[in-house]
C-alpha cells in the first residue's frame, strides 16, 4: 500500500542489463510535488534506475507503483496513460536536429492529443516562454547554446502538462551559470506547477540547491545506503561513502549559503 502522498513507490527493485544486476533491493517513496535526487558515484546505476522507473528498460526484480498502478504489470493502455503523464529531459536534450524548437515541442501534442494546429501553436509558444525561449520558435537546435537546448528539451517534456518530469544529468555539459539557471528553472516549475521532479545527478551544486529528498546509490554494497534531504545528510552523514560524496571540493558552499 502506498503512502497517501506518494506518487511513485519502488519496492525491492533490482536493476541492470541482460541479467546483470547493478543495484538490488531498492525501496523508496517519492512524494507528490517533491524534487527527488538520485545520487551516487560514477557507475553506480543512477541513469539505469531512471530508465527503469520510466519503463525504458525492464527491471531485474521488484515493482514500481505509479499512484495506484503496478507499472511493470500494467496493460498497454494503463502504461500509455502513465507515460503521457510523464516527461523526460535527457542529458543532451534529445531534440530532433532537423526540426525547429516549435516543431520539437509540438511533436508530443500532435501525437497524443486531437488539438487543432492553432491550439498546438499557442501551447508551444507558452511552453517555450515558460522556459525563457520566447521568440526562438523558428530556431534549430544547432543555432542555440547547450543551455538553451536543455531548456527547449524541458519545454517539450512539459508539453502535455505531466505530473512527473524526469531529468537525466541536467547539468551535464553546461557551464556553471547555465547550470544554475537550469536549477532555478527547475525550482520555479516545481513551485508554480507543483510538478514532481526526479533528478539523476552527481553535481553537488545542483543537489544542495534543488534537492528536497534523495537516495544515495552505493556501488560498494549495490543498494541504497542513505535517504533524506541532502543538506541533512551532509550535516549527519550515515556512512563514510555518503560523507565523501557530499564533501568533494568546496564548489557547493556558495550555492548553499
Amino acid at each position: 500500500m502506498m503512502k497517501q502522498d506518494a506518487i511513485i513507490r519502488a519496492e525491492n527493485l533490482s536493476i541492470g542489463y541482460e541479467g546483470k544486476v547493478i543495484m538490488r533491493n531498492l525501496s523508496f517513496d517519492i512524494p507528490k510535488g517533491d524534487i527527488f535526487i538520485i545520487m551516487g558515484g560514477s557507475g553506480c546505476g543512477k541513469s539505469t534506475l531512471l530508465r527503469t522507473l520510466t519503463g525504458l528498460i525492464p527491471a531485474q526484480a521488484g515493482s514500481v507503483w505509479i499512484r495506484d498502478t503496478d507499472f511493470f504489470n500494467a496493460n498497454s493502455n494503463e502504461k500509455l496513460e502513465i507515460m503521457k503523464n510523464s516527461g523526460i529531459l535527457y542529458q543532451g536534450g534529445a531534440l530532433f536536429s532537423s526540426m525547429t524548437l516549435a516543431e520539437n515541442v509540438a511533436l508530443p501534442l500532435q501525437q497524443y492529443t486531437d488539438y487543432s494546429p492553432n491550439k498546438i501553436s499557442q501551447i508551444v509558444s507558452f511552453k517555450l516562454a515558460l522556459v525563457g525561449l520566447s521568440g526562438y520558435e523558428e530556431y534549430y537546435p544547432s543555432e542555440i547554446s547547450g543551455g538553451m537546448r536543455k531548456r527547449a528539451g524541458l519545454a517539450r517534456a512539459l508539453a502535455l502538462d505531466p505530473e512527473i518530469v524526469y531529468f537525466d544529468e541536467p547539468s551535464a555539459g553546461l557551464d556553471p551559470v547555465s547550470s544554475k539557471n537550469l536549477d532555478d528553472l527547475i525550482l520555479e516549475i516545481n513551485k508554480t506547477l507543483g510538478t514532481t521532479i526526479i533528478v539523476v545527478t552527481h553535481e553537488l551544486a545542483s543537489i544542495f540547491t534543488i534537492g528536497k529528498n534523495s537516495i544515495f546509490l552505493d556501488k560498494t554494497i549495490q543498494t541504497i545506503s542513505a535517504k533524506g534531504n541532502p543538506k541533512e545528510l551532509l550535516k549527519n552523514p550515515p556512512n563514510e561513502q555518503v560523507y565523501e560524496f557530499l564533501t568533494r571540493g568546496e564548489k557547493h558552499e556558495k550555492r548553499t549559503k
